[in-house]
């Protein structure tokens, strides 16, 4: 199913993005909301850090209530983690603010906030700076494209896509943003993700179509090995399309699951492709194994592996270094099967077939490596199972980045 990279805005949902003075680049935004005209059903996937940012927490007894929610209000800058009790109540007064500007509760907000963690969230500029926010919110595409640059960091584009699909004889939209360039190694969730849909569900059913989505796209990317504080995936579902209401294991099921997986995939290999400092995106796929579980496991340990990463930056195809991360990625198989391939636009370079190393052209494989977008191949050659992850190059901006996040 193909995505649009352009920003549409589901039905009864609005959307706004400023500068409110968390961030010192006053041309960059730093607040966003997003907000459905009426409660609409959602789920959450939260980080598994055993470190919880304020918001996560928060989230969690939201989504536990088993109520609808209103909105989602996200500052970036500033992540209100290992902030201790103060952030837990900053993190509350950022979602009755919220609600305070919409006529909603409190417990009718989800809350996300990305930056610098251990710094004190300055909660009388997010205050205010919901103030200013809210009178802004639009139900147009340059408010959602404004939302999606707000909630950036270290990013250097915004993410964003559209997927329309007829459910149940109508037009439904599903519409995702995203941010996330370092501190990327998710399980269940991504460095922050919203998607937004007017089609009709049940908040269980979209729980595990959350889930199973999840699983596949933002669980396969890795940039640098480090699981956020932060991370979260939400998705809202609010039924202004007027489409019937989607039950499982039926056509309309099945196109809101492709629709959503193609949303989700898109904007994990934006956050892959946006690793910081990377110069290449990384698509590891292995197949033929013995089932889909074991092919993510060894495909992620490949595209994890720092000295992959740099043999990528240093375009060096280097195989060895392949090989060696599908050995300790936690996976019984059999070393005499495998074959490896590498491709891109400048054709495709066999380096070990069988178990045996391949005489392949040198000229070849570099004019390969050169391409921005590497695709590494792995035939385990016993199964039928395939999986495939994303993740980026290791390079020298990557270490000038991070040395002086803080600073």
């Amino acid at each position: 199913m193909e995505v649009s990279t352009e920003f549409v805005m589901p039905k009864g949902f609005q959307a706004a993005g400023a500068h409110i003075g968390i961030k010192k680049d006053t041309d960059k935004k730093d607040l966003a909301l997003l907000v459905s005209d009426c409660p609409a059903e959602f789920a959450v996937a939260l980080t598994t850090n055993v470190v919880k940012a304020a918001p996560i927490i928060w989230n969690q007894k939201v989504d536990q209530a088993g109520k609808k929610i209103k909105a989602i209000v996200c500052n970036s800058g500033n992540a209100n983690a290992c902030t201790g009790s103060a952030g837990i109540a900053h993190n509350e007064e950022m979602a009755a603010q919220t609600a305070a500007c919409l006529g909603a509760q409190k417990n009718e907000v989800l809350v996300a906030s990305t930056g610098v963690i251990g710094v004190t969230l300055p909660i009388d500029v997010v205050k205010a700076g919901i103030q200013k926010v809210a009178p802004q919110l639009k139900s147009y595409a340059p408010a959602g494209i404004a939302a999606a640059e707000a909630i950036m960091t270290t990013d250097s584009f915004a993410k964003y896509c559209t997927i329309q699909t007829v459910i149940g004889g109508k037009i439904v939209t599903i519409t995702g943003l995203a941010k996330g360039s370092g501190m990327i190694h998710p399980n269940m969730a991504t460095m922050l993700s919203f998607v937004l849909t007017d089609a009709t569900i049940s908040k269980a059913l979209l729980h595990k179509a959350l889930i199973d989505s999840v699983q596949v796209s933002y669980n396969m990317i890795s940039v640098d090995g480090d699981t956020s504080t932060n991370d979260m995936v939400a998705v809202l579902a609010n039924g202004a399309s007027g489409a019937a209401e989607i039950v499982e294991g039926g056509a309309d099921w099945k196109n809101f699951v492709d629709a959503l997986n193609a949303v989700n995939t898109y904007l994990a290999k934006s956050i892959a492709r946006d690793g910081e400092g990377a110069t290449k995106l990384l698509t590891v796929t292995v197949k033929g194994s013995k089932n889909i579980q074991e092919a993510q496991k060894l495909s992620k340990s490949v595209v994890s592996s720092n000295l992959v990463k740099t043999a990528m930056f240093g375009e060096d195809a280097n195989w060895g270094r392949i090989v060696a991360a599908l050995g300790y990625g936690g996976v019984a198989f059999d070393p005499t099967k495998i074959s490896v391939q590498m491709a891109s636009d400048a054709g495709v370079v066999s380096l070990l077939s069988s178990g045996e190393p391949c005489d392949f052209s040198e000229d070849l494989a570099a004019a390969v490596m050169k391409k921005k977008n590497i695709e590494v191949l792995i035939d385990l050659n016993d199964g039928l199972s395939w999986a495939t992850a994303w993740g980026c190059d290791l390079s020298y901006d990557y270490v000038r980045i991070n040395g002086s996040y803080r600073t």
